[in-house]
């Protein structure tokens, strides 16, 4: 069978996914035609997923967040207006009749999307009796026993819209969570493992003297380098996205900032002795898998959702800046994160994805 992915490209989760999707249908005799990736213009598609994901890729211009000047936080009322903007409105519609265009020139068997908005409003506007099959954690959030997310502040009525939103026209909803739960079949919603790549899977974890770090936000650097200026003598080693700067960056002998790279992010992750993170659900799974210890400094009210929801199975300390303390303090402590019942949860995977997709593309 043929399989046409789009996916949201900003931050590294649905990347990670998609690869991981796109490798377990590789291996089933399926195919990956094309991959469509909407992103805006300040971020660039890292290398290791042009490198990783076996298909063409095509880039096109898609609703994206809007930080506020520390370039930590999203500022609600500017992402909505810049978003919303007539210049923003026709390159969204453009980028809609793109997909349209790549859609019809691949005739997949299914398309599969990964968090992205415009899929959805694209099989509103044309008749496509492909199959739609939208992937992603934040879709817990339609499933009525998910015990977060449930007030009613404007952020979150924002947030569950947008999830609404971006699984409209879905021939099925595949909801990536920490946990087995039933599936909630009026919304066509089913509860699914977290999509882990094959090298997170195999590799064989240590605990080193340093804390791994991931940032999406370049504004959290100040953070870090005041701390560390008080704790010298601890090691730490930070990966980010910034795109003008140098692989390696050397701050000095014990605090480096590398740029976002595949094999050299797993192998600093299986190294570590802590992994402190701005709570991107795909990035605490793998640190969860690997049984390491968990500091979550959310950045967005998505963010706040995972950080809990993680909290809430041990699997983490959540924290509102990047003192590393509050992680020294945990690992100490221990956490009690029943790491054998998760691995074999993620481990579930491969068979259920391929069994979920066989099935929809068979109807």
């Amino acid at each position: 069978m043929k399989f046409l992915f789009i996916i949201q490209g900003e931050g590294r989760g649905h990347l990670t996914q998609a690869i991981s999707l796109a490798e377990m249908l590789g291996r089933h005799g399926h195919t990956v035609t094309e991959v469509l990736v909407g992103k805006s213009n300040s971020r660039d598609v890292p290398s290791f997923f042009r490198e990783r994901i076996g298909a063409p890729i095509r880039i096109y211009d898609a609703p994206s967040f809007v930080f506020k000047k520390n370039k930590m936080h999203i500022d609600k009322l500017r992402t909505f207006l810049f978003n919303l903007s007539p210049d923003k409105i026709r390159k969204y519609g453009k980028s809609i009749e793109t997909i349209y265009k790549h859609l019809k020139n691949n005739v997949p068997d299914a398309v599969i999307n990964f968090y992205e908005l415009l899929p959805g409003l694209m099989y509103l506007r044309y008749k496509i009796d492909i199959p739609l099959i939208s992937i992603g954690h934040q879709f817990m959030l339609k499933h009525p026993d998910y015990q977060f997310g449930k007030d009613d502040s404007q952020n979150m009525m924002i947030l569950r819209l947008h999830a609404l939103l971006t699984g409209i026209s879905a021939s099925k909803i595949l909801a990536l969570s920490f946990y087995p739960m039933k599936d909630y079949l009026r919304e066509k919603l089913t509860v699914m493992p977290p999509l882990l790549r094959k090298e997170v899977l195999e590799i064989q974890p240590s605990n080193g003297d340093y804390i791994l770090g991931y940032m999406l936000n370049t504004g959290y650097l100040n953070e870090v380098q005041k701390w560390h200026e008080k704790h010298p003598d601890i090691n730490l080693h930070f990966f980010w996205d910034k795109k003008d700067a140098d692989n390696e960056l050397v701050i000095d002998k014990n605090l480096t900032m590398h740029q976002i790279n595949d094999k050299k992010f797993l192998q600093y992750m299986s190294d570590c002795q802590g992994y402190i993170t701005t709570a991107g659900f795909e990035s605490v799974c793998e640190a969860l898998f690997l049984g390491k210890m968990l500091m979550l400094i959310p950045a967005h009210l998505e963010q706040e959702i995972n950080a809990a929801d993680a909290a809430s199975i041990h699997g983490g300390v959540v924290g509102n800046s990047f003192d590393l303390s509050v992680l020294l303090d945990y690992i100490q402590q221990g956490s009690g994160f029943d790491v054998e019942g998760f691995r074999r949860w993620v481990l579930s995977a491969e068979e259920l994805f391929i069994r979920e997709l066989e099935e929809i593309t068979q109807k």
